[in-house]
């Protein structure tokens, strides 16, 4: 059988090793889901709702412990890890407090003498889980499938096992029957299969793009339901009449956040020449100011990346720019020492090919780049294949609302703000940054059959 191993990004030691199911270990579980289907979406949704509330109950009594898992396995700070665990109890109260509401019947009046749209459950949904908001991404998902009434299956990454090993304790602990929620200690060559198995009804990854590619066509070509949350690399738009110090700080601090490894992390940063050279300097000096170091020590504000191999392709995507003409202004090298630490890096943008700006980031590097005016920094916006997020800053809201919500090319836009999800908002891309939307009463109707009922 095989083995994988986490390590500790921090120290590069080994945290835990494990051993991958056996197909017949895998097959018990999906069957286990599918039969535990029948009792759980048979259950009245306000009963769900209750165990859902447990859950964030669960979280919150466990939330040191869980955050210090998420920081030794993936490292980032352990304040952010802290506030992962609260923003899951958030989005388990959320459906427990709106799910009932958000999955009632919707009675349209017709010549029947009864006709109405009801949301049912598929059946058992298949998760693929990446590693950077370890519990996030997993809750972002279960909380409005499992109420709904689906079973799920996690496949998570092979760095946060022991993440994904206590997001099943934890619906257990709650109280949620057994083979509702399971983990599937399994890399990725056995995916194809738990995929085509016709007892997994529907498939939501978060993501690479080539990945969700791969995964898009095989659900498709057996015809099942997917949502994809996949890259980015969201632009931020800075007018000229943006106030400078508060936008330079928000725009620090989206970039930033998670270590840089976030689809939603602000990525491009696109400047109106009249504060170009303002904006540079105020942020390359907040950006040198962020303390690079442990991740358990509290004023740590970026800690390593969480594998080697990423750290490399990010290095590789900072020298090729260079190669191309970009500038380096700080940070770009890798330091010596223990740990996949990478610094806080800014590179001034000559050409949108550079792949600081053209591809997605995933690490603490910023792109800057200069537009002669709002016209065509709005064009340099959209040249990206991703449409995940956008932001705009500028001291006229109504511009600025006007173009996050006509002109730019992305599924989330914010003014004067970063990208964050919500549980009461819809999330998701459009674009090569995938489709569906997760969370909101949106999110929670990916996954049921949108039934239409009529009775003469």
């Amino acid at each position: 059988m095989e083995k994988f191993a986490t390590i500790n990004p921090t120290t590069e030691e080994i945290i835990q090793e494990y051993v991958e199911l056996s197909e017949s270990e895998i097959d018990a579980k999906i069957e286990l889901a599918s039969k535990v289907f029948r009792e759980w979406s048979s259950l009245k949704i306000q009963q769900r709702c209750e165990l859902l509330k447990k859950v964030s109950d669960e979280l919150i009594a466990n939330r040191e412990r869980i955050a210090e898992l998420i920081t030794l396995e993936m490292g980032k700070p352990l304040k952010q890890s802290y506030a992962e665990v609260d923003k899951c109890a958030w989005v388990c109260n959320y459906y427990a407090e709106n799910a009932e509401n958000h999955l009632s019947d919707i009675s349209i009046p017709t010549e029947m003498q009864k006709s109405y749209v009801a949301f049912i459950p598929l059946g058992t949904v298949l998760a693929i889980m990446p590693w950077n908001f370890p519990f996030w991404q997993v809750f972002r998902f279960a909380a409005p499938s499992l109420v709904a009434g689906n079973t799920g299956l996690l496949k998570h990454s092979r760095n946060t096992m022991g993440c994904a090993i206590e997001i099943e304790k934890v619906f257990l602990n709650a109280g949620f029957p057994e083979g509702v929620f399971q983990n599937l200690v399994i890399g990725s060559r056995k995916v194809e299969k738990v995929i085509k198995d016709a007892r997994v009804k529907a498939v939501t990854l978060t993501g690479s793009t080539p990945v969700g590619k791969d995964v898009a066509g095989l659900a498709g070509f057996n015809l099942k339901k997917t949502v994809l949350e996949l890259g980015g690399s969201d632009p931020y738009i800075i007018l000229k009449d943006a106030p400078l110090e508060v936008t330079v700080e928000t725009c620090v601090t989206a970039r930033l956040i998670n270590n840089g490894q976030s689809c939603i992390a602000a990525k491009r940063f696109i400047v109106e020449k009249p504060i170009f050279d303002d904006f540079v300097s105020l942020f390359v000096k907040r950006m040198a100011s962020k303390k690079l170091g442990n991740p358990f020590e509290l004023d740590t504000e970026l800690g390593p990346l969480a594998r080697s191999d990423l750290r490399i392709d990010l290095q590789s995507q900072v020298e090729r720019s260079i190669q191309l003409g970009d500038d380096l202004l700080l940070g770009g090298n890798i330091p010596d020492g223990i740990g996949y630490f990478y610094p806080a890096t800014v590179v001034l943008t000559k050409n949108h090919i550079s792949p600081v700006f053209s591809e997605e980031t995933f690490g603490p590097v910023a792109s800057i780049i200069s537009a002669d005016n709002e016209m065509v920094a709005i064009e340099l916006a959209n040249s990206s294949p991703f449409g995940l997020g956008a932001g705009i800053f500028t001291s006229d809201i109504e511009k600025g609302e006007a173009i996050a919500r006509n002109k730019l090319e992305a599924g989330c836009c914010f003014v004067n703000d970063f990208v964050k999800s919500d549980p009461r908002l819809p999330f998701g891309g459009i674009k090569e940054s995938g489709y569906g939307r997760e969370l909101s009463i949106f999110g929670i109707r990916e996954f049921v059959n949108i039934k239409t009922v009529c009775v003469k």
